[in-house]
């Protein structure tokens, strides 16, 4: 018997069903570069939640879809836009201006002049680059309805400044994107992120009703509220960890942020890559002005920081 392509992909790409959403799991279950793919079927409209890598090799089943709805905007979640052109494509409107062009996207990284060049080359390379000018903008509490199901919004910045949660109703499937319950913890790298925006998502996310949480990657599918929670609260303590990391760097010697960026908070030590340096800074600086406010530490005339 031949096999078609659509058979073939559906059948190598591993996916789970929950009533009218299908999650497609990425390679090894979304870990970056690639994501996992959520298509909500509505008896109306099909949406995608972001476009990952994966989904250049769904075939049909992601090709239909009518819209495309993205949590947020970075290189990994618009790698099949191309694949969509006709599709109105949907932001939350404080990440709109960097799904719109490479400048905007640019700006909410705040990526140096000195890698630009270099880094455009690698998203067009890998993730199939294309800026899409004509996304639309939406606020927190959007709706959209598909027929028989509806998409929510909940704005839950921090990653992005619009980092957005979409709850399918009424299946309770909450796409949690970027809030990914990972090893590495939360990141707040680029400049858009906010380390007390995080925080404050984190406080929230789980209110939200839902019976089944999707990340984008790393973890996938969340079936059990209890597992959910567990992992939640191991993510959030991250951010305490790292707080603890920079006590013990201070303690050994007063330090500028330059020396600790040396040292790594995000990344092991020696680790490089473009925005290393840059993602290694905010976070630094993010976490020092916390607790410089809480008089943990204290910073002289010369920038150099000691424990307070």
């Amino acid at each position: 018997m031949n096999v078609t392509a659509t058979e073939l992909n559906r059948r190598t790409i591993p996916s789970a069903d929950f009533g009218r959403v299908t999650v497609f799991f990425g390679e090894k279950n979304g870990k970056y570069p690639d994501a996992n793919q959520v298509i909500v079927r509505g008896s109306d409209t099909q949406a995608a939640f972001d476009t990952p890598v994966v989904a250049n090799y769904i075939g049909p089943e992601f090709d239909r879809s009518d819209v495309v709805i993205l949590g947020h905007v970075h290189e990994d979640h618009m790698a099949a836009l191309h694949r969509l052109p006709n599709a109105p494509i949907h932001v939350h409107e404080a990440d709109l201006a960097a799904a719109q062009s490479w400048e905007g996207l640019r700006a909410a990284y705040g990526s140096d002049e000195s890698y630009v060049a270099d880094m455009l080359a690698r998203f067009q390379r890998d993730f199939f680059y294309v800026p899409r000018p004509d996304a639309i903008g939406y606020e927190d509490g959007a709706v959209w309805e598909l027929g028989g199901s509806r998409v929510r919004a909940f704005h839950m910045p921090g990653h992005t400044a619009g980092h957005c949660v979409l709850l399918v109703e009424p299946e309770g499937v909450a796409f949690i994107g970027d809030i990914d319950l990972s090893g590495f913890g939360p990141y707040y790298g680029d400049a858009s992120s906010s380390l007390a925006d995080f925080r404050r998502t984190l406080a929230r996310v789980a209110d939200i009703p839902a019976k089944v949480w999707v990340t984008s990657h790393h973890r996938g599918v969340y079936t059990d509220r209890e597992h959910f929670l567990r992992d939640l609260a191991a993510y959030t303590k991250t951010l305490d960890t790292r707080e603890q990391r920079l006590v013990e760097l201070l303690r050994e010697s007063p330090k500028t942020p330059a020396q600790l960026v040396e040292c790594r908070l995000l990344y092991p030590p020696g680790h490089q890559d473009l925005w290393v340096v840059d993602a290694e800074t905010r976070s630094i600086s993010a976490h020092l002005r916390e607790m410089l406010g809480a008089g943990k530490v204290q910073v002289d005339e010369s920038g150099v920081y000691r424990l307070g």
